[in-house]
């Protein structure tokens, strides 16, 4: 849980009086002083970066209540403190020096924090990329590249996350901009919050040649030739298990067939939430449009010759003798070519769904092969004691060059004794004691200096 974690009193700095002053200053900070080093700052460095901060605000925006001081020196000092015992700020004296840094899980907070300063524009072609370039990274070298599909995953959760959240705050300032009475505030809105904050960056290059979903059918084709390709989940797995990231490889092949699975769900499925936001952005113009064209064609000039016309025809007391209307032109003067031409919707992407694929027989042998092949071809501490205790006789030493090679494995085994006091960081070296002697051992496996092995005294 996330306030198991973090100060019981975090978020008082941002619920109190001066709470504008304490987020602007906490963001201040982790810009400017923590976010440039490493290392801990100094607390006298600290205090001068706070007042001068301080510099720029009112003594009404920065105190809490009556108790804060106003004279600079003691109020940075107070600040200092307030943001100390809430638990933003750590310090502790390194060599009789005071130094202060950020507490580590509220820095992760306020980084998150920043991130919503900074507004919700996201990139669709950057998002897009980032994932077809960590899926192709993947399967082209799934042994050495497996955590690849991991990060693919990652990003295609949040750019999915990006978009749902995105037509909700696009949808709060809608309802922000029509509750505006005062025209020049809306188109305010309009522009510095709905298409700056809101809007992403390249939403435009949507409706042209230059359309960043242009990659989304690579994804779509990689991750679907990925999963219905055994050994690419094979070979995924197995570096998923080599690197520490699943305890086995039927865990490592259900988290990879997940991944892949997901990948193709987001991507496949982004359509219905693209045209949410279309539907939006598009409403929002019409409005704003409209907005404008009875804003500019406001003419009291107009009016006033309207009046006089209609007072003109009062006048006449003969309406036989009215002198009679000009004809008017065949084309009416406001037609189609004048109205306003709402957006047209994108042309729905065709996609063809995924054949369900049957383990092939002769891949899942192949498979069980290699695994035992490298079982049988990898030497681990167990197989060595286990050669040893099989040829050791009662209370005596094996001398190398009488044992007996019957078979491969066996010789997989014998060729590593030579490295027993060092193998595997000296793990077998209390259990076994290595002794070279005279002569060489030739058995038609191998030749080498003849060595003995025998119990250690103590095991």
């Amino acid at each position: 849980m996330l306030f198991t974690h973090l100060s019981d009193d975090l978020f008082k700095p941002l619920a109190s009086p001066s709470r504008a002053f304490n987020a602007a200053l906490l963001l201040h900070l982790r810009a400017r002083l923590f976010g440039e080093t490493m290392e801990p700052l100094r607390k006298s460095e600290l205090l001068a970066a706070i007042g001068d901060f301080c510099a720029d605000w009112t003594q009404a925006e920065i105190a809490d209540d009556e108790t804060t001081p106003v004279d600079p020196i003691e109020r940075r000092s107070a600040v200092y403190r307030r943001l100390l015992d809430a638990g933003w700020l750590v310090e502790r004296r390194e060599r009789y020096v005071p130094v202060v840094d950020l507490d580590p899980e509220a820095r992760l907070l306020l980084d998150d924090l920043a991130r919503l300063d900074r507004g919700e524009t996201r990139s669709y072609g950057g998002a897009v990329l980032d994932v077809l370039s960590a899926l192709e990274s993947a399967t082209s070298n799934p042994g050495e590249r497996s955590e690849a599909l991991n990060n693919a995953a990652k990003s295609s959760r949040e750019f999915l996350g990006h978009l749902r959240g995105l037509a909700g705050s696009m949808r709060k300032i809608e309802e922000r901009i029509l509750a505006e009475d005062d025209l020049r505030a809306a188109f305010r809105l309009y522009f510095e919050e709905f298409v700056e904050r809101y809007l992403v960056s390249d939403y435009r290059t949507l409706h042209t040649r230059f359309n960043p979903f242009r990659f989304r059918s690579g994804i779509v084709r990689e991750a679907g030739r990925a999963l219905r390709d055994p050994l690419t989940v094979r070979a995924l797995a197995d570096g998923a298990v080599r690197e520490g990231r699943a305890a086995g490889i039927e865990a490592a092949e259900r988290g990879v067939r997940a991944d892949l699975t997901e990948i193709l769900a987001i991507f496949e499925g982004l359509d219905r939430h693209l045209d949410v936001v279309a539907e939006i952005v598009a409403r929002m113009e019409r409005r704003i449009a409209a907005a404008l064209r009875y804003e500019g064609n406001r003419d009291s000039a107009r009016i006033e010759r309207t009046a006089a016309a209609l007072r003109a025809v009062g006048a006449v007391a003969d309406p036989t003798k009215a002198p009679q209307p000009p004809i008017l032109s065949l084309r009416p003067p406001i037609g189609p070519p004048h109205l306003y031409s709402p957006r047209l919707k994108r042309r729905a992407i065709v996609t063809e769904p995924l054949p369900d694929v049957a383990s092939d027989a002769s891949i899942e042998a192949f498979a069980m092969a290699k695994d035992e092949f490298r079982r049988r071809t990898t030497v681990t501490p167990q197989t060595i004691a286990a050669f040893l205790e099989s040829r050791f006789a009662i209370g005596k030493p094996i001398r190398a060059s009488e044992i007996e090679i019957d078979d491969v494995d066996s010789f997989v085994v014998f060729q590593r004794l030579r490295e027993l006091d060092v193998l595997f960081d000296g793990a077998l070296s209390g259990r076994y004691r290595l002794t070279r002697i005279e002569g060489r051992i030739e058995n038609g496996w191998l030749d080498c200096p003849d060595f003995t092995v025998e119990r250690a005294k103590h095991a």
